[in-house]
């Protein structure tokens, strides 16, 4: 049902009253802000009650938003803020470090995320499945070899093989022209028991060395997988009323700080046609999230790299504050790590909103 212009201004004041207070909102606090009476916006709020867009914590306090009262603000109602000079200025100048390992500079940018936010915040950079692209052997002596592995993202590793017996030079050329032949393309998933006998067979080897290099190559590949994530700011739930339960903010702060939960919730979301998403309540995939908002933006990370940055926080976050800094963060973090081919954000002027105000 579409819903009146007046109960639209006044859902939309109840989620800011409720965000800026943490206490249910009555009629009278909205009074001179919608001017209306008390009684007629008690009559509204008792219909959006009714509609699933309030609800009422007991029976003689105000309303607070429901997830589905928080949805519609988030889609329709909401201002769409821009960050500050200031805050652009800070995001900036943490981001303009081009030299900076990419472990460290998503461990700064989930702190710089927290620190302007003021939740918990997450920043991550998903790897495309990796696979070998070849196999060098290099023979050093009847008992030593070197086996090295270079991957489809141009990682390099390299494991010096010690054994208890001998092998010829022949027998390691062998193996690389096997290994070669039958493992490269391959992620770890694929090396199978199957192909590894298969091979042991081909190479006459009655040692075990295909299953050692093997071995090696699924620990490398697994290692490809992991995605540099930073998390900080999880002790920030504490100091929302939300999560004044001690029980309910551990188990969220051992979640958040799970990276791994993190990015496969995340790898199974996916995001929105403008590279931000927002869950609320319910509609998160985790049941430690099911009381709290998730705002989540993407970034071109380059070389096929996505990334996110997120934040976890109380339903009554400020949606469009916390929306336009992530938009601002990611579009700079694909700015320095995809290059000038990448879609426009920082690379364009920033026009902000105090200008804005100046320029009418």
């Amino acid at each position: 049902m579409e819903l009146s212009e007046r109960k639209k201004r006044i859902l939309t004041a109840v989620v800011e009253n409720y965000i800026a207070t943490a206490e249910p909102v009555g009629s009278k606090a909205l009074a001179e802000t919608i001017g209306c009476s008390s009684a007629t916006i008690r009559n509204e709020m008792s219909e959006l009650t009714g509609m699933g867009y309030l609800e009422q914590p007991h029976t003689s306090a105000g309303r607070v938003p429901s997830p589905a009262g928080y949805r519609l603000y988030v889609n329709e109602l909401m201002e769409r803020q821009k960050v500050t000079e200031a805050e652009a200025a800070a995001i900036n100048e943490k981001l303009s470090q081009r030299e900076r390992q990419l472990e460290q500079l998503m461990s700064d940018v989930g702190q710089l995320t927290s620190s302007m936010t003021q939740y918990p915040a997450y920043a991550l950079t998903m790897k495309p499945p990796a696979a070998v692209k070849r196999f060098d052997f290099i023979y050093v002596d009847q008992n030593t070899f070197i086996v090295v592995v270079l991957l489809t993202d141009n990682t390099v590793k390299n494991k010096l093989v010690h054994l208890p017996f001998s092998v010829h030079q022949e027998q390691v050329t062998t193996l690389s022209t096997l290994f070669n032949a039958n493992f490269t393309g391959l992620t770890d998933g694929e090396i199978t028991d199957q192909l590894i006998r298969s091979t042991e067979r081909a190479a006459g080897d009655t040692y075990g060395l295909v299953a050692v290099v093997a071995s090696f190559t699924i620990e490398c590949l697994t290692s490809a997988k992991t995605a540099p994530m930073g998390v900080a700011g999880a002790s920030q739930l504490l100091s929302q009323p939300e999560y004044r339960d001690p029980d309910k903010a551990h188990a969220l702060m051992n979640f958040i700080s799970n990276g791994d939960r993190l990015v496969s919730d995340i790898a199974k979301m996916g995001m929105e046609r403008d590279g931000l998403r927002v869950t609320i309540g319910p509609e998160n995939l985790a049941e430690e999230l099911k009381d709290s908002s998730v705002v989540m933006a993407s970034y071109d990370a380059g070389d096929g790299m996505r990334g996110y940055i997120g934040v976890v926080g109380p339903t009554r976050m400020d949606y469009s504050s916390v929306a336009a800094k992530l938009s601002y963060i990611a579009a700079g973090l694909s700015r320095l790590l995809a290059g000038p081919d990448a879609p426009a954000g920082l690379n364009n002027k920033l026009v902000l909103k105090e200008r804005d105000d100046h320029e009418q």
